[in-house]
C-alpha cells in the first residue's frame, strides 16, 4: 500500500502563486508516476500534469501548461505542484495521486483509471 498526504493549499489572490506537496510512504518503490488533478464544484475531476518518479518526466495538461509545474524530491518521496499567476477559476480541491501503471506514451497519464492511490486532497481558493 501507498499512502499519500497532501498539504500546501490556502487561500490566494488572483495572480499569486501556490506550491502544493504530496508525500508518499509506504510501498513507494511500486510507483511509476505521480499525478496531479483538481475538482471544483460540480463538475468532474480534472487532470492537471504528472511525473514519472524515477526519471522525472513530466506531461501537463494544456489547460495548465506554461503556469504549473510539477518536480519531486526521491529523497523525500514527496511531489510538487508549483501553481503560478492563479485565477479564481483555478479553485478546487487537489489531489495527488500515484500510478503503478508503467504507459507510454506519458499522455496515457492523464486517464484516472490508471491512479490506484489517492491523498484526501487539499482545497485551494483563488480570491478575484
Amino acid at each position: 500500500q501507498v499512502q499519500l498526504v497532501e498539504s500546501g493549499g490556502g487561500l490566494v489572490q488572483a495572480g499569486g502563486s501556490l506550491r502544493l506537496s504530496c508525500a508518499a510512504s509506504g510501498r513507494t518503490f511500486s510507483i511509476y508516476a505521480m499525478g496531479w488533478f483538481r475538482q471544483a464544484p460540480g463538475k468532474e475531476r480534472e487532470f492537471l500534469g504528472a511525473i514519472t518518479w524515477s526519471g522525472g518526466s513530466t506531461y501537463y495538461a494544456d489547460s495548465v501548461k506554461g503556469r504549473f509545474t510539477i518536480s519531486r524530491d526521491n529523497a523525500k518521496n514527496t511531489v510538487y505542484l508549483q501553481m503560478n499567476s492563479l485565477k479564481p477559476e483555478d479553485t478546487a480541491v487537489y489531489y495527488c495521486a500515484g500510478s503503478t501503471s508503467q504507459v507510454s506514451p506519458l499522455y496515457r497519464l492523464a486517464s484516472r483509471a490508471l491512479y490506484g492511490y489517492w491523498g484526501q486532497g487539499t482545497q485551494v481558493t483563488i480570491s478575484s
